[in-house]
């Protein structure tokens, strides 16, 4: 049989880490991609490094109810990319997309489909999947995207131990096929000001004719005027939802300032709200602030997996998550 490698690409982690690359949050929605380029830039980068044809290009992302969108379809339909799909679970998160890459990995090394296996993902779940397949005489190499500063971007350091080796994709063809989306920002509209919007009607007067002085108002009609009211005292708690925690909204109880981490987390939502002012649409964002409390799941997850990667850490307690979905509203509503 002729000898050639194979290609599994984790779609999350690719986009992922494209995305921060380009826009400085793992948020998908902010970035246009050529899958076609980005594709074909892995198969020759692959080849070149083994010097083996590709067999195929796995590619493996979650879709609702795994039925995929048009954008997976297109992309299914791409030369000697085989689709294969996972699901979003009650609370957002991808479910068997870690277990179809392990058991395709696995089985394809225990029948001897390919010599050498490239592995585009950092995910920890597949460590044991790397393992059991080199069990059977293959290679598996990782193929990381490169950070800013040159270096593997979000690959378990379990994942680095077990592989092969490691290769960092060609960045340039990265920056070729994955760019920022940037909306071009509405001009204002000039008009001249109206009758009604001269301080003298603003202050609940008639219009004031040019080179006219307005007369003072009496004591009388100052004490006719109504009073402005006090703003409402801030509440004690605050709503802290979204659509990837499921079930009911939960209050989070006042957070005690300064917050240890609320460096990071100010850092995390800045860059999230950016990238999501630049690439959506005016209503779009009208129906974002419409929707509060509930943070959009792709939103949510970008906010989560930024702030876990800020604080080197992949579990967040409450408390922060909380706190970075608050942050979230917050930000935006300045």
């Amino acid at each position: 049989m002729r000898s050639n490698c194979s290609v599994y690409v984790d779609a999350g982690y690719l986009l992922a880490s494209a995305a921060t690359r380009a826009t400085g949050t793992s948020l998908r929605n902010g970035i246009h991609v050529n899958f076609a380029e980005l594709v074909a830039s892995v198969i020759q980068q692959a080849e070149l490094s083994c010097g083996l044809p590709v067999l195929r290009v796995h590619w493996y992302d979650a879709a609702k109810n795994a039925v995929p969108d048009a954008q997976q379809e297109r992309i299914g339909e791409l030369p000697r990319v085989k689709l294969r799909l996972g699901r979003f679970g009650v609370d957002g998160q991808q479910k068997g997309v870690d277990l179809r890459i392990g058991l395709d990995l696995v089985a394809h090394a225990r029948n001897g489909a390919s010599d050498v296996y490239f592995l585009v993902s950092g995910d920890d779940d597949l460590t044991e999947a790397v393992e059991e397949a080199q069990l059977h005489g293959v290679q598996v190499v990782v193929l990381a995207v490169p950070s800013p500063d040159g270096r593997p971007h979000a690959v378990s350091r379990h994942l680095l131990r077990a592989a092969d080796d490691i290769e960092l994709l060609d960045p340039e063809a990265i920056d070729a096929s994955v760019v920022r989306i940037t909306r071009p920002e509405p001009i204002p509209a000039t008009t001249a000001p109206s009758p009604e919007s001269s301080p003298a009607a603003a202050a609940g007067g008639a219009p004031v004719a040019s080179g006219v002085r307005a007369a003072s108002p009496s004591p009388i009609e100052l004490a006719q005027r109504p009073r402005p009211t006090a703003p409402a005292p801030a509440p004690s708690a605050v709503v802290a939802y979204s659509t990837t925690t499921g079930g009911q909204p939960q209050i989070s109880a006042s957070h005690a300032e300064p917050d240890e981490h609320l460096e990071a987390i100010d850092a995390v939502v800045t860059k999230v709200l950016e990238s999501v002012r630049k690439s959506a649409t005016p209503e779009a964002l009208a129906e974002l602030a419409r929707a509060k409390p509930s943070i959009p799941r792709d939103i949510d997850r970008a906010l989560l997996v930024d702030l876990s990667s800020a604080l080197n850490t992949l579990d967040l307690s409450d408390p922060v998550r909380f706190r970075l979905r608050d942050r979230f509203w917050e930000l935006l509503e300045r």
